[in-house]
């Protein structure tokens, strides 16, 4: 497990956003998440993920009859 960046978390909020100490605190990592501009949902598909799935999946008409 990665630990948290504290000091840049810290440093985002207070300096970046401009939050006050009490407020920033406040905040749940969601909300401090969508503050600082990250997307919601799952992260998109990388290459490799593509890869893994199409592996996982093969486009292979075995048992499939051409018509």
């Amino acid at each position: 497990m990665t630990p948290l960046d504290w000091a840049g978390l810290m440093r985002a909020g207070l300096c970046s956003l401009r939050l006050s100490p009490a407020v920033f605190w406040a905040l749940t990592p969601a909300e401090l998440q969508l503050m600082l501009g990250a997307q919601a949902g799952p992260a998109p598909m990388t290459r490799a993920g593509l890869d893994a799935l199409a592996r996982a999946f093969p486009d292979d008409p075995i048992g499939y009859e051409d018509e």
